[in-house]
């Protein structure tokens, strides 16, 4: 990556919180919103799931991912002035979920299409690009930026990912690949929501435009693993490796190792299997194997792990409690994309 891309401001909505802020201090400190939901599992009780206490629950698939989206967006427009945001050339990335029962491809293009008409009503010259799909896909979101800002073309780019499993053919259907965390399912997840969002652009036009500078992506990286879920093996965690490697090319290793991981492992053995290899394959990553994985509190987020990820790592960075300057988001797709983000503290040079 020649060009230095940085972080100028995030925003997020989550079960746990309504903004960045609040979202990274509930996960800080374990705060877990696990609640009842409208909807019967074999035995007859309500599943229990991680949801956005701002929706109602009559609410699902895609009508629940544009109001998340759109608040994330408003975030953003908190934070940075509206002639510095819409005047110049803004690039939005959107991460969607994958298709499944409960989101298909004409989902994905209206979720896309509602979010295009409220840009184009701050500014003509916006348009939507669908950049990635799954809990990597905002990853390859900021892959994209990364590249564009090395092409010196300076954009304002905004990287938006959006999830939420809660459509009743989305349950039926974990139900059925015992996916869906239940009593007498050993290796299922809990459902989750949220949409979260990175301001990117290159360091000359951040200090230009006068924005504060959050963090520096030192490396954002994807790949695609070939052994999937259904395979008879498991993964041995070469897509993830080849990602993390990627992401960490710019390192002096094991000098300038990782000092804490986010990853959106959210309880199946498949996920959890790969890590492990992942931590094997590339020990001089890592100061320590541990990781963080903020499933616990808001459940598995999807497509929007990506940016909530590095949401997480940006916080930790502005208010003094990270473990140390450098961050890494790791995030596996269903499909089999694999990406990982390396972001720095500021005050690193």
């Amino acid at each position: 990556m020649n060009a230095q891309v940085e972080v100028v401001a995030v925003a997020a909505r989550t079960p746990v919180g309504l903004t960045a802020e609040s979202s990274a201090a509930s996960v800080r400190a374990g705060i877990c919103r696990y609640t009842e939901y409208p909807f019967i599992d074999p035995r007859g009780e309500p599943v229990v799931v991680a949801a956005d206490r701002m929706l109602e629950p009559g609410l699902e698939g895609r009508d629940r991912l544009v109001p998340m989206a759109e608040s994330v967006l408003e975030e953003i427009e908190a934070k940075i002035d509206h002639k510095v945001l819409y005047a110049g050339r803004l690039s939005p990335l959107l991460a969607l979920p994958e298709t499944r029962p409960g989101f298909s491809e004409e989902d994905a293009a209206w979720v896309a299409g509602a979010l295009s008409a409220r840009l184009r009503a701050k500014t003509s010259s916006a348009h939507i690009e669908l950049a990635g799909r799954g809990h990597a896909g905002a990853i390859r979101a900021v892959e994209q930026a990364a590249r564009e800002c090395s092409e010196s073309r300076d954009n304002l780019f905004l990287v938006v990912g959006v999830d939420s499993y809660h459509h009743a053919d989305t349950f039926t259907w974990l139900e059925g690949d015992r996916r869906f965390a239940q009593p007498g399912i050993r290796s299922g997840f809990t459902p989750g929501e949220g949409a979260g969002c990175l301001t990117l652009m290159s360091a000359g036009l951040r200090r230009r435009l006068r924005l504060p500078q959050l963090a520096v992506v030192r490396g954002a990286r994807t790949a695609q693993e070939r052994l999937l879920r259904d395979s008879d093996t498991g993964s041995f965690g070469v897509g993830m490796t080849q990602a993390v490697q990627g992401a960490v090319a710019g390192l002096d290793l094991p000098r300038e190792s990782v000092d804490v991981l986010y990853t959106d492992i959210n309880g199946e053995r498949y996920r959890s299997e790969e890590w492990g290899f992942v931590a094997l394959r590339a020990p001089s990553v890592w100061k320590s194997p541990g990781y963080k994985a903020p499933s616990d509190c808001w459940g598995d987020v999807g497509a929007a792990f990506g940016a909530l990820g590095d949401v997480l790592a940006v916080r930790a960075f502005v208010r003094g409690y990270a473990r140390g300057p450098r961050a890494l988001v790791m995030a596996g797709s269903d499909s089999g994309l694999r990406g990982a983000m390396l972001l720095q503290a500021p005050q690193v040079s």
